[in-house]
This record gives structure tokens, sequence and C-alpha cells, in this order.
């Protein structure tokens, strides 16, 4: 059964452009999600999954300059963007891993992935029922899954966010959920605001750029607790978006796909 990851990410975020790019402890940003998804090392090989539009450019340059296998598709539609990656990488099975999310812990994802049994579960994830902190998201899918999803999702949100029509669609798609005992999902532990960044960059300038994980950020925060206040308050409303653009569409508006910014 092949394994691959896939991490999407794009130049033109609405909060914070480039900032995939952003130096974070000497190299860019998207270094530390890449080499933190393989070091997880479940996967058959890390996919970064860009779009064709001319702003990635620099993403695919970053990709070929350090050796990360690189696919370019849809700026909008995610979803298909993901399909044809994983056609192309003869996919079995896929984990989902976003590019903002540069303290990913890959013990975590690795849990994730081991926890997917394939005779019982056609999705897996540590999402839906939160208990880990924003940041250390990790969603793992068939191929079979991913497939109907593409074939069916008709709006925005679950075009632009992937697994949106698997998760709402319980009584087609066989689902387990991963929590942890203590729930920390208040910390907030990726990069969509420039706060968020500068407390990425607190963490590493404290912890190194090893391959630490949760339990290490934990430590830090317990001994320098004001580093938790550096990006408390930021909201993740790119979903919100994404529902209210159904709803337009659902009322017979017209869609703004055309101008929207998808990860």
């Amino acid at each position: 059964m092949r394994r691959i990851a896939i991490v999407q990410g794009r130049m033109s975020s609405r909060r914070l452009p480039g900032k995939i790019l952003a130096d974070t402890a000497g190299v860019p940003l998207l270094m530390h999600v890449l080499r933190r998804a393989q070091a997880a090392d479940v996967f058959d090989v890390v996919v970064m999954a860009t779009s064709t539009d001319p702003s990635d450019d620099p993403v695919e340059d970053f990709c070929t300059a350090s050796g990360f296998a690189c696919f370019r598709g849809d700026l909008n539609n995610v979803l298909e963007r993901y399909f044809t990656a994983a056609k192309m990488y003869n996919a079995d099975l896929i984990t989902r891993i976003t590019a903002d999310c540069p303290l990913l812990d890959p013990q975590v994802v690795r849990a994730v992935n081991e926890a997917f049994d394939p005779v019982h579960h056609d999705y897996v994830s540590n999402t839906l029922e939160r208990t880990y902190p924003n940041g250390l998201d990790t969603e793992v899918f068939s191929m079979e899954a991913l497939t109907k999803a593409r074939e069916r999702a008709m709006l925005p949100s679950e075009k632009e966010h992937v697994t949106p029509f698997i998760y709402k669609n319980p009584d087609m798609f066989r689902m387990h959920q991963i929590t942890q005992k203590h729930d920390l999902s208040s910390l907030r532990w990726t990069v969509d605001e420039l706060r968020d960044l500068e407390f990425v960059r607190a963490v590493f300038e404290e912890l190194g750029t090893g391959t630490f994980g949760q339990r290490e950020i934990l430590a830090l925060l317990k001994r320098r607790p004001e580093l938790r206040g550096m990006n408390e308050g930021i909201s993740n409303d790119g979903y919100q978006r994404s529902l209210a653009e159904d709803e337009r569409i659902k009322n017979g508006g017209p869609s703004s796909s055309s101008t929207a910014l998808s990860a």
C-alpha cells in the first residue's frame, strides 16, 4: 500500500502573502513542514502541492533546489489539485497537511497514519473532535474516498478545503477520530498572520531546528508562558468564508471562485 503526504500551500495567502517561504530559523517556513512530514517516516513520498499561478513559481524553485517533490495544479479547486497529485504519485493512502504548520509533530502524523485501518476506515483525522493544538492537523484518507469526493463535491467549501465532503457524509464514509487525554485545542501553532509567524520564530529560537514535538513545545510554554500571548485571539476564518460562499451559491448568487485564494 503506497502512502503519500500531500502538503498544500501557495504564496497568495489572504492574510500573510508569501508566508510559506518566509524566513523561519534561517530557512523558508515550508522547509520545516516538509522535513517534519518526512520525519514521520511513514510515507513513500512527501509532495508539495502548489498552484500553476505564476506567483507560485518560487515554491517550485524552492522544492527543486531542496530536493522535494512538487506538483502544480488548480489554484482554487484544491480538491482537484489533491486528486491529480495523488494519481500522479500512485497513492493508495493520502495524508493531508497544510504548509502553514511549521511545528507539525512527526509523532502525531505517524500516530494518525498508524490508526488508519483500510479494512475499517476511509478517513482518519485529529481535526473533527479537536484536542490537539491548531497546527498539528493531520488527515488520512483513501484514494477511493478522495475519488468519490472529487466526483460528487459541488460546494466551494468542499473544493477549497478538500475533505469537507468526506466528513460531512458519515453514511458514505467510514470515519475514525484520534484524540488525546488533555484538550489543547485552544493553543495556536499555525501561521495565518504576522503574530503567528513571530510566535513560531520564537519557538524555534528557543528549541532549535530539530524535529521537536508537542511535548517540548508545551514544556517551553510552561517555562515561558508569555510566548502563548504572542498570537492569542487570532481566528481561523478561511473555512467560514467558504461556507458563506456556499450559501451564496445555494441562494442563486454568482460564485466568486475566480478571485478566491485557496491554500
